[in-house]
Formats: structure tokens, C-alpha cells, sequence
């Protein structure tokens, strides 16, 4: 029998033992269960990394360093802990603690922080002393004074110079405009410079290839588009040993109220392109705003004139040619920029891939709309097979294109809008058509997904069903989107879709439950469409891809391609033509250039319109909010440079309270302890926390039980098992015993009885929930690409009982990927000769034929039971790889109204495993 089970079963024993033999050592299952090809050992994988741009360490003046040279020394930590100079512009630790706290974590009113100030003050009048600062004006003079960050905003003014037309000229033609911008390469030096940064940033351009040989293409530096550009510019000698770094932009407008004005703002955000994807979708200063583009308004009388778009589209790409203005000269003579490893280097910069939704492409490129900003595909034929030998474009050839045809032709036969020039012309090696990028957002989320394959479906329901029974249908499938069962980190409908404004995280949301809500409503070639997108949305969005990956990601857009005809065939469409499920055919070929799109999508920079955009819009008069909302951003800028600089000084150890009592006592900070600090602070491990990030260093993936244990529960064995309706607890506890004392026992053995099993008269604590660690850089991750997750067991879950899927390691076997299925019936920990152990209660759920569902592409599974009783075993939970998820296979019949999602693990014969509930889960189960 495997080391560390015991089996109730039989046959499980058959079907399990002999291929999926668990192992209880820590962390042998979790090393299968993280698989990134981009950080397999150095024995599996190979970097040839460029010979040229090959980032050498320089001193400050740019003279290259001995290798092997180590990098300036930080700053060290003050001597004397109450040295008020060690804090400046703050008084102590206690004075940064609470700016920081009031201004950044409560984002407090000018009133509150009075008010605070107050309290402060009094509560210090008896020891005949005061707060740092007697209101709020003087706390934000402090905040201001701080050295570090905050790279200063300027206003640029622009105005329409062309002629002016007889009589009373339109308005857009007489005012000015104002462009709010920083200086690109200050903020940039600022991002380069931060130390958190130094483990996840590539400096040279690399071809990585795994075991196999297989290239693998992950972060933008392991891209063909950078290993080129190295090439064009160490054609210069003086550019040999420089590291290049590619300016990842990327600009989307947002609207900030819709209810007192539409309100919008059009912000620009830069990001090195040397960062990891995990560490620029991380939070964080990888990405920050450089400017905010004016937006142009008029009646609906002048907007369509030839004028006014040809007037905006020019000041839109003048605009963006002066925010980048300032990095021009360093796109072919070094700059010298310290790096988060504290060395210095030689850098030249060049425009990078550009992250944008489809309209924001069409102005880029300046094209017609409907046209593709990549290739010449005609938008009436944008999917048929004259797409498929449509010709890319590039920027040599739209200039050739505009001296040689007029605007008609230019137009229509092109799609080329001749009165735009890109502001990329401007700058060195780039071209606009081919640095715009893969969007999944808006592309394959918002736009394939929800405004497509959602609304033609429901189309299909009402063609095929007529419109009451359709509605019907429809409400049945927004029961079964509620009646899902809770998972970490996966939003539940309680509603179904009855939702008026759609967010991106809707969709993403929808995405992970929807196929199994329409099975069994829909035909087996929707069906197949619908699990086809789905595999090549999820495999697109890994964050290393191989290339047998490229090849499983054209099966998959062909799959669909082929499927989706249905939605021709039953009357739902006439033809697809459209922009967004045409780009999907350029996918491959930028993964080739950019690697994973999952480190250059449009969810990156939505994110960061809530700290750059809304909350500043939020804490500001709205009265000229955005000069308020721009000493809004200085200021939290500031506040964190300070604590990044306070931090590698080592002075931010602990509390604020344990600091200074540290200080107080005479003992000196260390770095070494503040990281130690930052990284328990980071793992705190709160009962009702479901934060999918852990911050932190990568590190192998884990399972511990939660470290409070349970009140309420008998310690004995026996009155435990009958406590909680279990009555072969017993009997499985001390067969997992007998398998650790003994080790696994042969394949065909009979499971031992109780009389040779050891004793075991000890105490059992209860835990209600388990914390899984494990990477899963292709989710909502830590910079270092760790996520967090909470398997539960509680009997008493916000008045229900929730007893949580595991994915358990067995060994191998071609089922599932080698994993098996169990709900976590109980977790509970003890000790025996001396050695603590941590267990869970399983009830296995086994799968249901040899292969997955072929029309949803999803494993089946059902309970198992033995003689009208559920098949329980006890496992360590070392053996345990992450939650599973599992949805009901509803069939056909229709849920009754006041189905509760927490009935569902109970309530059916058979369940789909959701291997679409996270990417990680994705890439364990297919």
C-alpha cells in the first residue's frame, strides 16, 4: 500500500494503488504541479543570451568593471535609531507610519487627518510634547519634501494652427489643450532603480530552449522582436555591452463618472520591457502613468469632419511623440542607469510593444476602421481564406503606399488613412504595425468571448426555441452560473448575468463557469466552438509557452474556426468578419516577437486606472481635479520611493511600535531582519483573507494546515469520529498509521485489520481550512509569481457547511493528469512518536471513463461508493497538490429556483472538473 494512505476501498486500492501511489514527503508532489518552462534547472534548460547587448556593469561614468565586480554598497542603516536626520523629512519611524497610513492605506480627507492630528496631540500633552505636525498643510510639506520619486508633472499647451474658416471658426479650432506629461526617462530611471525588481528582470535578450530543445518563449526579452532590435544596434560598436531596454507603453481612456458629466481621462502608462510579465501584471511601480493625453471634444456637428479627425489624430500622435521626445538621443547613445542589482549600466532604449484595445489600434496605426492594424486583410473578408494570405503591414510600406496613391485609393483599397503619420516614424527602428500587440482583454475576454460567443448563443437559444422558452433556457443557465460551488478566488453569481455594466473581471469570471452552465442546451458542434475558444484563450494566456504550445494553439484556432460554422449554419450569423476574432490569427506570429501575451495585455494597464485614475479622480474637489490628481500621484510616488529606500536601509523592521522600542533599547536594524519582516507580513495568514497574491521569492509550492486550531471538538478519536458523524474515522486513521510505520504495502495486499494497525490514544486538533502555496505566474501572483489559496472544511460556513475539492498527486497515470479528486471531509492534525502530523478526510470522486467529455474537453468524475457507503481515506496533506473545482453535469432538466450552490456537491450523479476555475489549474489537468 502507498506510503501515507490508507484506503477504505478495494477498489480504489485496484484502481489507484497501482499507478498513483501517493507520497507524503513535503513538497514531492508540488515540483509536478508548477510546471514553467521558463524556470526549469539548469541541467533541463538552456539561455543563449546575445553576445553584444550583453548588459555589462559600469561605475556611474559608464566605464565597464572587472567581471565578477561587485556593485556599490547601499546606504547603510543609522547608527543611532532616534537620529531624526535618519527619517528626514520625517521626525521617526512613528511619523512616516502615520502619513503613510493616513494618506496611502485611508486615503483620508484633509478634515480626518486634522482630526487625527488632534487626537495625537492631546494623547501626547501630559509628556509635555506634540504630533510631528499641527495640521494637515504641514504633514503634506513633508510628504513633499521627500528626495526620492514623484518625477514632476508639466503642462504642454497645444492649439490648431491650420487655416481658419470665413465667419465664426468651430471652438476645437480656438482652444488650447493641455497635455500633462513627466519625463519618460526620469521615470524610467526611477523603475529601473527599484530593488525589489532585481529578481524579476531580465537584462540581455535570450533564446530559451527547454529539456527537449523546444524554444520557449516567455517574458518580451526572450522575444525574436528584442533579439533583433540587440542585433540593429549593436551594429555600432559603441553600443557592445549595453543593455538595451525596450519602453513597453500603453494608453486607454477611462471613464470616471458618468453621472455628473462623463468624465474621462486618457492616461499613458511606460514600463521597461526588461521586466518580467509576473512582475509588470504584479503591483507595484513596474507600470506607472507618464502623461494624460488631452481629449478633444465638439458638437456632433463637427465631429465627423474631415477637419476635426484629421486635427485630433495629429495632435493624439504629436502628443505621443512628445512624451517619448525625452528618450530619443538614448536610443542610439547610451544613458547610464542604475539597476535593481545596484549596478550601474550602459542603456539604450527603443520603443517597445504597445498595449492598446482596438479603437486605440486603429488611431496608432492610421487605418480605416474595421480595417486589421497588422495585415491588409479586407474587413469585409477578414476570416475567409484570402485572410489567411493577406500581407503584413509595416511602415516602409505604408510610406511607399501614400507617395504613390491618393487618399481614395489609399482608403479604400488599403485602409490606409493618409493624412495620419504615425508618431513612431519619429523614433528609431519602429514601426507601429508591428508593435502593436496581442490584446487578450479586449480581443479574446471582452470582445470573442462576451460580446460575441455569449450574445450569439442566446441569438441561437431564441431561433431555435422561440422567444419564451428561450428566456426560460436562459434563466435556467444563470441558475446554474449561481449554483456553482464557491472556489478561491472565483466570483460567484449569485444572479446569474443579471448585470447592467460589464467589467473585464466579469467576463474573465463568466469565462471559468459558462461551458458547463450551457451543456446540455446547446448542439455538440457549439459546444465544441465554445471549448475550442477556450483552449486557445487559456493557452495564450500561459505565461511561458513552448513551441508544441504554438502547435496546440493553431489545432485550437482551427478547432474553432472550424465549429463556430454552426453559428452560420443555424441562422445565427450570415458571415464572420470581425476585427477582434481576426486577430487571433496573428497571435502565434507575436508570441514569436513579444512572447507570452500574458505579460503585455490591456488588463495590466485597466488595472492601474484604479490608483492612477479613479481613486485620485475620487479624493479631489472635481473641480480641475486632474492638476489635484496629479499632486495626488507625486505624493504616493514619494511615500513609496521613501518606504523602498527606508526599507533596503533596513529601517523598516517590525511595527512601528517593535521598531522604536527596538531602537530605544539600544539595538541596531538590520536589512536582514526587514526583509524577514516584510515577508511574514506578507504571509499573514487571516481566517477570511482569499488574496490570491503572496509577495515574496519564488519558492517550491506548499500545504499547511491554518494555524488556529478549532474549539468545540473532542480530542479523543472515537468521540471525535462520532462527533462529526464519521464512525470509520478511527479505522482509517490507524491504517495511515500502519502505513507510515510500516511503508506502503504491496499492490494486491489485503488493507490490515484494526489488531495490527498501531495504537493511537493521542489528542486530534481540528482546523477548518488548509493554506496551499504554490506558482502560478500565469494568475494574479506576487512579483515572484506565488499564489495563495484556502482549502476549507467548516461545518459551519456563513450557516452552511462547506467541505472543499482537493486535487490530490498519484503518482502518474494518464487520468487527470495523474491527479485524483477528493472532498476535504475534515482536516485535522496530531502527533505519534513524537512526529506531528497533518491530515485530511477524503471522499474520493473517480473519474468516469478514460478520457475527457469530448464536446466540453472537461474529465467527468462521480463519487465513489463501497456497499452504499462513501469510498474515505486518510491522507497526509503533503500529498494534497491545490483546491479543485468541481461543477455539476446538469443535463438537461432544469434547477429548481431555490437551489443553494452549497447543495451542489451533494446534489449530483456526476461532475465536470473545471480545469478553467484558474490558468494553473489549466495547465496541472490538461
Amino acid at each position: 500500500m502507498p506510503h501515507g494512505v490508507s484506503y477504505i476501498c478495494r477498489h480504489c486500492l485496484e484502481t489507484f494503488s497501482s499507478s498513483r501511489g501517493l507520497s507524503r514527503h513535503k513538497n514531492s508532489a508540488h515540483r509536478e504541479f508548477t510546471p514553467a518552462p521558463e524556470d526549469e534547472d539548469e541541467n533541463s534548460f538552456q539561455r543563449r543570451i546575445h553576445p553584444l547587448a550583453n548588459a555589462l556593469p559600469c561605475d556611474a561614468a559608464g566605464n565597464f568593471l572587472p567581471p565578477h565586480a561587485p556593485p556599490p554598497p547601499p546606504p547603510p542603516p543609522p547608527q543611532d535609531g532616534q537620529d531624526p536626520d535618519a527619517w528626514e523629512p520625517f521626525a521617526s519611524r512613528a511619523a512616516f507610519a502615520f502619513a503613510e497610513f493616513q494618506f496611502v492605506e485611508l486615503q483620508a480627507s484633509e478634515r480626518s487627518i486634522n482630526t487625527a492630528l488632534d487626537i495625537w496631540t492631546a494623547s501626547l500633552q501630559e509628556f509635555g510634547s506634540s504630533a510631528p505636525w499641527e495640521n494637515t498643510r504641514e504633514l503634506y510639506a513633508d510628504i513633499d519634501r521627500i528626495q526620492h520619486g514623484g518625477v514632476p508633472w508639466k503642462t504642454h499647451h497645444i492649439r490648431y494652427t491650420g487655416p481658419l474658416p470665413p465667419g465664426t471658426p468651430p471652438r476645437w479650432m480656438t482652444q488650447t489643450y493641455e497635455l500633462c506629461a513627466r519625463d519618460a526617462r526620469q521615470l524610467l530611471h526611477e523603475q529601473l532603480g527599484t530593488p525589489s525588481f532585481k529578481d524579476n528582470i531580465d537584462y540581455v535578450p535570450y533564446r530559451q530552449f527547454n529539456h527537449r530543445e523546444h524554444r520557449v518563449w516567455s517574458n518580451l526579452m526572450s522575444g525574436d522582436w528584442v533579439w533583433k532590435q540587440a542585433d540593429l544596434i549593436t551594429v555600432d560598436p559603441n553600443t557592445h555591452g549595453c543593455a538595451f531596454v525596450p519602453v513597453v507603453a500603453g494608453s486607454d481612456k477611462t471613464t470616471v463618472s458618468v453621472a455628473t458629466g462623463h468624465q474621462e481621462y486618457h492616461p499613458v502608462y511606460i514600463s521597461p520591457g526588461v521586466l518580467t510579465g509576473t512582475a509588470r501584471r504584479a503591483h507595484g511601480n513596474g507600470v506607472l502613468p507618464v502623461a494624460f493625453l488631452a481629449i478633444p471634444k465638439t458638437s456632433k456637428k463637427h465631429r465627423k469632419t474631415a477637419a476635426y479627425q484629421k486635427f485630433v489624430r495629429q495632435m493624439y500622435h504629436a502628443s505621443l511623440a512628445r512624451i517619448f521626445e525625452p528618450l530619443k538621443r538614448y536610443m542610439t547613445t547610451p544613458d547610464i542607469v542604475r539597476c535593481p542589482d545596484g549596478h550601474f549600466r550602459r542603456v539604450i532604449y527603443g520603443l517597445g510593444p504597445y498595449i492598446a484595445d482596438y479603437p486605440e489600434q486603429v488611431w496608432l496605426a492610421g487605418i480605416v476602421q474595421n480595417w486589421c492594424p497588422k495585415c491588409e486583410a479586407h474587413p469585409d473578408h477578414l476570416d475567409d481564406g484570402s485572410a489567411e494570405n493577406a500581407r503584413l503591414r509595416s511602415r516602409t510600406k505604408t510610406e511607399a503606399l501614400i507617395t504613390r496613391f491618393d487618399p481614395g485609393i489609399l482608403w479604400d483599397d488599403y485602409g490606409i488613412r493618409g493624412d495620419v503619420v504615425p508618431f513612431t516614424n519619429g523614433f528609431p527602428r519602429a514601426d507601429v504595425h508591428e508593435l502593436i500587440c496581442s490584446d487578450l482583454l479586449h480581443q479574446v475576454i471582452k470582445g470573442t468571448f462576451k460580446d460575441h460567443l455569449v450574445t450569439w448563443v442566446n441569438e441561437y437559444l431564441v431561433l431555435q426555441h422561440g422567444e419564451k422558452r428561450a428566456l426560460e433556457i436562459i434563466q435556467d443557465i444563470d441558475r446554474r452560473l449561481s449554483a456553482v460551488p464557491e472556489f478561491p478566488g472565483l466570483r460567484r453569481f449569485p444572479d446569474g448575468r443579471d448585470f447592467h455594466q460589464w467589467t473585464g473581471d466579469d467576463s474573465k469570471a463568466l469565462m471559468k463557469i459558462y461551458l458547463a452552465a450551457v451543456a446540455g442546451y446547446l448542439p455538440s458542434d457549439m459546444m465544441k466552438a465554445l471549448s475550442a475558444f477556450m483552449q486557445l484563450c487559456y493557452l495564450v494566456r500561459r505565461n511561458a509557452l513552448a513551441a508544441p504550445d504554438l502547435i496546440t494553439i493553431q489545432n485550437a484556432l482551427d478547432r474553432f474556426h472550424q465549429y463556430r460554422q454552426v453559428f452560420i449554419d443555424s441562422g445565427v450569423r450570415t458571415d464572420i468578419s470581425l476585427p477582434r476574432q481576426h486577430s487571433l490569427t496573428h497571435y502565434i506570429r507575436s508570441i514569436r516577437l513579444f512572447a507570452s501575451p500574458n505579460g503585455l495585455c490591456s488588463s495590466i494597464t485597466e488595472s492601474k486606472h484604479i490608483k492612477a485614475v479613479k481613486e485620485p479622480w475620487r479624493r479631489s474637489s472635481r473641480y480641475k481635479a486632474l492638476t489635484q490628481m496629479l499632486v495626488t500621484l507625486t505624493r504616493l510616488d514619494k511615500l513609496a520611493a521613501a518606504r523602498r529606500d527606508f526599507t533596503t536601509r533596513g529601517m523598516m523592521t517590525g511595527t512601528a511600535s517593535s521598531y522604536t522600542a527596538m531602537v530605544l533599547a539600544g539595538l541596531q536594524p538590520q536589512v536582514e531582519a526587514a526583509d524577514a519582516a516584510a515577508a511574514l507580513a506578507a504571509e499573514k495568514d487571516d481566517e477570511d483573507d482569499e488574496d490570491g497574491v503572496v509577495h515574496g521569492p519564488r519558492s517550491l509550492s506548499d500545504i499547511e494546515l491554518a494555524p488556529t486550531p478549532q474549539r468545540g471538538y473532542p480530542k479523543d478519536l472515537n468521540a471525535l469520529a462520532a462527533h462529526v458523524a464519521q464512525p470509520t474515522l478511527p479505522l482509517l486513521l490507524h491504517r495511515f498509521l500502519h502505513a507510515e510505520v510500516h511503508g506502503p504495502a504491496a499492490e494486491d495486499a489485503v488493507p490490515p485489520p484494526l489488531h495490527m494497525c498501531p495504537i493511537f490514544a493521542g489528542q486530534i486538533t481540528i482546523h477548518h481550512s488548509a493554506i496551499a502555496r504554490f506558482y502560478a505566474p500565469s494568475d494574479l501572483c506576487g512579483a515572484g509569481g506565488m499564489s495563495r489559496e484556502r482549502i476549507r472544511s467548516n461545518p459551519r460556513w456563513h450557516g452552511y457547511v462547506r467541505q472543499d475539492m482537493v486535487l490530490v498527486d498519484a503518482g502518474g497515470g494518464a487520468a487527470m493528469g495523474g491527479l485524483i479528486a477528493g472532498r476535504a471531509m475534515l482536516l485535522f492534525s496530531f502527533s505519534f512518536q513524537d512526529q506531528e502530523y497533518e491530515c485530511a478526510l477524503v471522499h474520493w470522486f473517480i473519474p468516469v471513463g478514460d478520457a475527457p467529455d469530448p464536446d466540453t474537453g472537461m474529465w467527468v468524475v462521480e463519487p465513489e461508493y463501497f456497499g452504499g457507503l462513501p469510498s474515505l481515506q486518510v491522507i497526509s496533506i503533503d500529498v494534497i497538490a491545490r483546491a479543485g473545482h468541481l461543477i455539476g453535469v446538469y443535463g438537461t432538466a432544469a434547477l429548481p429556483e431555490d437551489f443553494h450552490f452549497s447543495d451542489s456537491l451533494d446534489a449530483f450523479n456526476t461532475y465536470f472538473v473545471n480545469h478553467y476555475a484558474d490558468h494553473h489549474m489549466h495547465e496541472l489537468l490538461t
